[in-house]
């Protein structure tokens, strides 16, 4: 049996970015849920259902902005489970390492690539996710920017309005939502796999940051 080490993997700044992007996402998805086709109506002008909903929603998104902006931040300042380098497998010993993913992933083979941080498949599945993060963010801020003045939100998203018509970049926006959805499916499912089959303490690692892994780091 091997013995099981200790090992600080997910650093503070990774780990609260974790949670605070999930939270938001969660806000958003409801707020941008009722924005679109509201499940709630006002028996009163008392109840304003809908300025709520559009102000958590633009608050989410300004904090969850933030929260990517540290997150990359971090992938330069952090430790190397933390680097932007986890998420370009481009040498050739971690090209075979994704290829060997894929095959586990497929069934074609049980061999398994373990890694204390991510693994290869991992890091570059993250970085598709952080660019789809950031075109929602983007994209948001471009439809934003139809009741807005000032030349801030032409940076922000407003240059999207050149680009796409304003029905695509919604709809773009909404679907975007559901690759999300399907993303944090994958991962909690992988997630789970991986803690009860390796023993590693994955799941609970996103709370202490500490995973076990066997031998030396």
């Amino acid at each position: 049996m091997h013995e099981l080490n200790r090992v600080y993997v997910w650093e503070f700044p990774i780990r609260l970015t974790h949670w605070i992007s999930f939270l938001c996402i969660i806000a958003l998805s409801i707020t941008g849920f009722y924005i679109a086709s509201p499940f709630a109506h006002a028996y009163s002008t008392n109840q304003y259902i809908m300025g709520w909903m559009r102000f958590i929603h633009f608050v989410s998104a300004y904090v969850f902005l933030m929260s990517l902006i540290i997150r990359v931040y971090w992938a330069f300042m952090g430790n190397k489970y933390a680097s932007w380098k986890v998420w370009f497998p481009f040498t050739g010993e971690r090209l075979r390492e994704l290829i060997g993913d894929f095959k586990f992933y497929t069934l074609i083979s049980r061999k398994h690539a373990h890694a204390v941080g991510h693994t290869v498949t991992a890091g570059l599945t993250y970085f598709f996710v952080f660019l789809l993060f950031a075109f929602e963010i983007v994209s948001g801020f471009a439809i934003y920017s139809l009741t807005q003045k000032g030349f801030i939100w032409p940076v922000l998203g407003g240059w999207l309005l050149s680009v796409w018509s304003i029905p695509t970049i919604r709809l773009l926006h909404h679907l975007s939502m559901y690759l999300i959805f399907v993303f944090i499916g994958m991962h909690l499912y992988i997630a789970w796999w991986l803690d009860s089959t390796e023993k590693n303490g994955v799941m609970g690692s996103i709370f202490s940051g500490y995973k076990f892994v066997a031998g030396k780091e």
